[in-house]
């Protein structure tokens, strides 16, 4: 029963969404957008990842192209979307699709590919492909917290709440079904205000019935984030400025940015410049918020007579900086050093 109610709303009220197929369209939905779209939307918003995808479909169509695609082309085009082990990742994994000659149609195949995890690999797998797959998002956790009153906190209700979205998942229109539960989460059983009267799936809701919908689903308190300190250094000779590839497995991994003292999620900087100069701190610092700590990140800045004895790397005209792809902390580092150079 609640798959044909949501079914029906889903028909009537699907979201518009560049990378979805609409529900009763005889074209089938291209597996190469589907698996786009969800790796830019892991921890990212709708609103944010619809000009990123925009732009990467029109540059890069289809998975063979973006597999071709030059590294640091692609890493540009990411920069500002966040979480940057995706975008390793997503050329990674489309350079094996391609290589294979196309997406697996199976959850274990998908789950084979790189940054493919549980439930990517069940959203393409039911989107993409029609298999029936049980797909839990953020969204469906709350829906189906609520719908059947769930009340043990996250992350120990994850099985219970999964075994629920199993028992309601048609085997017909698994895919229309996923998104149906996602468009339910994002539009009308929302975090803080559900819109019980609005939802086709009211009349069931022993959330609803029990008075307690919008405080589920439960979580257990989160642990304070550390505050993090770091420095950037900004080194600039003849209009351009020093720009390091990080390694790529710490935080921003494989990005150009500023050269830095080292900080990570578990420690500070040690203040340390890359190398002698004459170096000035800018005023003010960049904030930066990471998902397991907060960085406060000061900036240093030198004018440099020559380019020799310096780090690897490469000079970047700084009246062209926004070309060059930093990550949106990197950015903001120019910005200020550049700001405190104009005063």
């Amino acid at each position: 029963m609640p798959a044909r109610l949501l079914l029906s709303w889903y028909d009537a009220f699907a979201r518009d969404l560049p990378w979805r197929t609409p529900p009763g369209s005889k074209a089938r939905p291209d597996p190469y957008r589907v698996w786009l779209s969800e790796i830019m939307l892991q921890q990212t918003t709708v609103a944010a990842v619809r000009p990123y995808f925009g732009q990467f479909t029109a540059r890069w169509p289809d998975v063979d192209a973006l597999a071709a695609a030059d590294d640091d082309a692609v890493m540009a085009a990411w920069a500002g979307l966040g979480y940057y082990a995706r975008a390793r990742n997503l050329l990674a994994c489309a350079r094996a699709v391609s290589l294979r000659g196309g997406f697996p149609d199976t959850e274990e195949g998908l789950r084979a590919l790189p940054g493919v995890g549980a439930y990517t690999a069940a959203a393409i797998a039911a989107i993409a492909f029609g298999r029936r797959a049980v797909v839990v998002d953020a969204n469906v956790e709350r829906v189906v917290s609520r719908l059947f009153a769930i009340t043990e906190p996250l992350p120990k209700s994850r099985p219970t709440i999964r075994a629920a979205t199993d028992a309601i998942t048609p085997d017909m229109r698994a895919g229309d079904f996923a998104q149906a539960m996602m468009d339910l989460g994002a539009t009308i059983c929302t975090p803080k205000g559900p819109d019980c009267p609005g939802c086709p799936l009211n009349a069931g809701c022993l959330g609803r019935e029990q008075g307690v919908a919008a405080e589920l689903p439960r979580k257990l308190p989160k642990k304070p984030r550390p505050d993090r300190r770091g420095t950037a250094f900004a080194a600039v000779h003849d209009g351009d400025v020093l720009l390091v590839r990080r390694a790529g497995r710490e935080m921003l991994g494989g990005m150009w940015a500023l050269p830095d003292d080292g900080w990570a999620a578990g420690r500070d900087g040690d203040g340390m410049a890359p190398f002698p100069a004459d170096w000035t701190r800018a005023d003010g610092t960049v904030d930066h918020g990471f998902t397991h700590f907060a960085l406060s990140l000061s900036v240093m800045r030198t004018e440099l007579a020559t380019r020799r004895n310096l780090p690897e790397g490469q000079w970047w005209p700084l009246d062209r900086i926004a070309e060059a792809g930093l990550p949106t902390l990197f950015a903001k580092a120019v910005r200020l050093a550049l700001c405190d150079t104009a005063d």
